[in-house]
């Protein structure tokens, strides 16, 4: 059995690098929009992460690496997420929606001794999927010409983190953090003949840009928990920062005239390349840092608060220097486990979970900040075998939010995600006494 879970694990990370994934019209900017973290335990939460401790043997924290005093058992987990997006403009009545299915995040971890644990980590990080025609008519209503916005790419994450106990109540943490993919944006300009009367068959203006990012940066990360032993409250404080981004994200600029040969239109004919440049960059991902507190009671119920901070930066977007100003984003949730004994009653041993979040975001377009907020809850469903110790089950998590607005004819998009994984621990490399 384990040896499948191997075998699954390895075999799942490889379509997990080559799917696709719905977002937003808002991904047009940047590298997309950033999907990272959104494990299915820290979405029903709110996102809370920095100062959560599981009180239980088999949930590794990525978020912080230093949360995970508590793990000792092999885990693995596989997940998936359900979008859909609703979207609507005041900008010529627009309304449409969009859906997506796709694996979201799957992990190995394990405790190297007492002390030291460790967990290996695969996700998309953000991705580019949009396709947009902005077209122009003329007073009378005749066309004129039209722009095709179109974004493709996954920029996946690959991760690797090692925490340390140093005491009953201190421990630190650290993540290696790799980042590849590839982001294309492709915006193609066409003329209306009114001889024809259609743009097929007229020559195309192309502007694209290629996008190659290979980077590399740390998380580190360090949580406090006290616990009052006769009450068995606990009280938490941690705090991560995300720096050192290394290497370069390669960016190609292509304008160029063309025609396509077939009606799907993926095929090029007859380009000519008017302009062509390649630029790096270091700025891809800016410096983060993270502040949590909590405060719960053992094996029952926890409660946290967390602040987080991303610097803004300055990136390139069709060749124009676009910048991003500094994001912070405010959460809040938790869990509640009725009576995890209490055998005769199945729901007694699900743990509840919830949570609120509000994000000021990195986009502000016509003087208006793009922002996002939304709730959430899920349940972790333990299997007929598991035990306070030994956690295994089905996970589930909804989030329901609003991004962005309809001011100065912007987009308000609304969301539905739906996330379902599966827990898998057990007690994997030990040695076996034998008397």
């Amino acid at each position: 059995m384990k040896k499948i879970f191997v075998v699954s694990f390895i075999s799942v990370g490889y379509f997990l690098n080559a799917q696709s994934l719905s977002n937003s019209p808002y991904a047009t900017y940047g590298i997309g929009d950033v999907k990272y973290d959104n494990t299915i335990e820290t979405t029903s939460m709110g996102g809370i992460s920095t100062a959560y401790i599981s009180d239980f043997t088999s949930s590794f924290n990525f978020a912080n690496p230093a949360n995970n005093a508590n793990f000792e058992l092999t885990s693995i987990r596989l997940e998936a997420t359900n979008e859909n997006n609703y979207f609507k403009s005041n900008y010529n009545d627009m309304k449409s929606t969009k859906h997506s299915t796709y694996l979201s995040n799957i992990s190995l971890a394990f405790p190297l001794s007492p002390k030291v644990k460790m967990g290996i980590s695969y996700q998309p990080y953000s991705s580019k999927s949009y396709d947009i025609v902005n077209e122009q008519l003329a007073a009378d209503g005749t066309p004129m010409y039209k722009n095709n916005f179109k974004g493709s790419g996954t920029l996946n994450a690959a991760q690797v983190a090692v925490s340390y106990k140093i005491n009953q109540e201190l421990s630190v943490g650290a993540r290696a953090n790799l980042y590849f993919g590839d982001l294309n944006d492709l915006n193609e300009f066409r003329a209306y003949n009114p001889a024809t009367g259609s743009y097929a068959g007229e020559y195309v203006n192309g502007y694209q840009t290629k996008n190659r990012v290979r980077n590399f940066n740390f998380t580190l990360g360090t949580s406090y928990q006290t616990l009052n032993t006769r009450t068995d409250k606990k009280f938490t404080v941690g705090a991560t920062a995300t720096f050192g981004n290394t290497s370069n994200m390669t960016t190609e600029y292509i304008n160029s005239t063309y025609r396509y040969s077939d009606a799907q239109e993926t095929t090029k004919v007859y380009e000519t390349i008017i302009e062509q440049k390649d630029t790096k960059s270091k700025n891809l991902l800016p410096l983060q840092a993270s502040v949590g507190v909590g405060y719960g009671s053992e094996n029952h119920w926890f409660l946290s608060g967390q602040v987080d901070y991303k610097k803004g930066e300055d990136i390139s977007y069709f060749g124009k220097t676009f910048d991003f100003q500094d994001t912070y984003r405010i959460s809040a949730g938790g869990w509640y486990l009725p009576n995890y004994n209490n055998f005769r009653s199945y729901f007694s041993r699900v743990i509840y979970r919830y949570g609120a979040f509000y994000e000021r975001g990195n986009l502000k377009l016509e003087g208006t900040s793009i922002n996002k907020y939304g709730i959430s809850a899920g349940v972790m469903l333990p299997f007929k075998t598991s035990s306070i110790t030994r956690m295994s089950g089905l996970e589930i998590g909804l989030e329901v939010g609003k991004r962005g607005t309809l001011k100065n004819n912007l987009i308000n998009q609304n969301f539905i995600n739906l996330k379902i994984g599966f827990n898998f621990a057990d007690k994997w490399f030990r040695k076996t006494l034998y008397n």
